[in-house]
């Protein structure tokens, strides 16, 4: 029986993804899990698996190509099956979706089968242009042809860069001015932070914390250790020991309920090229400082890479958001639901300091609270906040517990 293959809806947020790079090409007989093509979701790059077994008789779908989710991209059957009433019956199709005449089935997947790609609208000619999936992708949106792209990477190959530029270029010289399609991620963030800022009555605390104590902490950290945790690990580990003192704090506003979450699931917003997402680190309570850092360094280095699952971002009970690495001193963070909070962290700075009538030099950092007043009164936000300083104030309690 013929298996339809459509456009996954893997996230919450997702509404649409590309088709990055088919795996199997028309004609190649495939297993149950077998992956079929690699999809760039809002968040990352995910694989597509086929959930079920026999010969990729269709492919609909252009690598670069923008889909909406739901929308069929393959079909697999017996090789001797009729297909026409799957594709009859298959969804409207996005920009960009391809559709064969079922009249051409046999001689498409007879072609397919020495072809050395899945089919493109290409040609031939530019499937062989090298060029990052990326990149093509990016070119298929903004109508660039590749093989006027000179290519800066290795061997010549074509990478995102070189195509914003020749976009950039080809438009101003018209107008002076470029227009840029939105990124699957960034379409994402708008969405969500729309939902968040206007329905969500936000209020802001913001305090400023000594850092010297943590600091020095720290180094002996790096030179005792060979794991060491970086400024932000301390700050979520701070967090935590917070939150576990105020679980007011760890709650989501559900209508007419309060939520009171049973771990402390803290995300890390993590900026990449195109966007930002925020790897979760579950059960911080339960963590060591180290352990927190081993977990960390690893979600963000995937995060980067653009391989983390749903579930490995999404469902976060508190964020933080540090830019201090960036030499921001204050900014505030927009919370995104279901969390009633998210603390935004601001760089350590030199500042003149008065103590007991003496003036000296200090280290300090400036901490912004953002909280949900449907879920938290400005108290509760001000009581956690405090501890959280006192915390960073007395680091030696973020290695004993």
């Amino acid at each position: 029986m013929a298996s339809r293959v459509v456009m996954p809806k893997l996230t919450d947020t997702m509404e649409e993804g590309v088709v990055v790079k088919w795996k199997k090409r028309e004609g190649d007989v495939v297993g149950s899990g077998d992956v079929l093509a690699e999809i760039e979701t809002d968040k990352a790059v995910m694989d597509l698996e086929a959930f079920a077994s026999g010969t990729l008789r269709r492919v609909l779908v252009n690598e670069g190509t923008t889909v909406k989710a739901g929308a069929l991209i393959a079909v697999i059957a017996e090789p001797d099956e009729d297909i026409s009433s799957v594709l009859a019956d298959s969804i409207a199709p996005a920009a960009g979706l391809v559709r064969i005449p079922e009249s051409k089935i046999d001689a498409a997947s007879r072609s397919a089968s020495s072809a050395p790609g899945p089919p493109s609208s290409l040609g031939e000619e530019k499937d062989r242009i090298k060029a990052s999936p990326r990149a093509k992708a990016m070119a298929a949106e903004r109508g660039i042809d590749l093989s006027s792209v000179t290519g800066s990477g290795p061997g010549g190959r074509i990478v995102e860069e070189d195509v914003m530029k020749a976009g950039a270029a080809g438009v101003s010289r018209a107008t002076g001015a470029t227009d840029r399609p939105l990124s699957q991620m960034r379409k994402a963030i708008a969405r969500t932070t729309i939902q968040s800022k206007a329905p969500v009555p936000h209020f802001y605390l913001t305090t400023d914390i000594a850092m010297e104590e943590a600091e020095t902490l720290r180094a002996q950290l790096k030179q005792s250790r060979r794991s060491h945790p970086s400024l932000t690990d301390m700050i979520v580990k701070a967090a935590a020991l917070a939150l576990a003192r105020h679980p007011e704090i760890n709650v989501s506003y559900a209508g007419d309920r309060l939520r009171q979450h049973g771990t402390i699931d803290i995300g890390i917003a993590v900026g990449l090229d195109d966007g930002l997402i925020a790897p979760v680190l579950r059960d911080c309570g339960s963590k060591t400082l180290e352990a927190i850092a081993t977990e960390s360094r690893e979600l963000i280095e995937r995060a980067r890479n653009k391989r983390l699952q749903p579930h490995e971002y999404s469902g976060a009970t508190f964020s933080v958001s540090n830019l201090g690495m960036f030499d921001v001193e204050n900014f505030i963070a927009i919370i995104m639901p279901p969390e009633a909070a998210a603390i935004a962290v601001g760089s350590v700075r030199d500042v003149v300091v008065a103590v007991a009538g003496d003036v000296k030099a200090g280290r300090r950092m400036k901490v912004t609270l953002s909280c949900d007043h449907r879920a938290l009164d400005g108290v509760q936000g001000a009581k956690f906040l405090k501890e959280f300083k006192r915390i960073l104030e007395h680091p030696q309690e973020l290695i004993q517990t």
